[in-house]
């Protein structure tokens, strides 16, 4: 015969590490975004410095954008290239 107080005590432990488990695998999400992030802002001025070089070197923007595989938007290309103090060409 099973113990009600046993087992209510098994399945409070159960419950316990279900959540410290399902924590740590929070915490590690979240370290894993921020590295994410970290690489994101690493390569986003390199990718804006190209931008502007081939604006700087006469790429039209339509050929930037298929080049860039569409990363940015029109506008934020614009964007990127006026801040640089350069024209895009259409």
């Amino acid at each position: 015969m099973t113990d009600p107080l046993r087992e209510a005590a098994r399945a409070y432990r159960e419950a316990l590490a279900a959540e410290a488990t399902a924590k740590a695998e929070v915490e590690a999400a979240r370290q894993k975004r921020a590295a994410a992030s970290e690489g994101v802002a690493t390569a986003r001025a390199p990718l804006a410095d190209a931008i502007v070089q081939a604006a700087r070197e006469g790429v039209r923007q339509r050929d930037i954008l298929i080049r860039i595989e569409n990363a940015y938007t029109r506008e934020r290309v614009r964007q990127i290239c006026r801040s640089a103090g350069v024209q895009v060409s259409e």
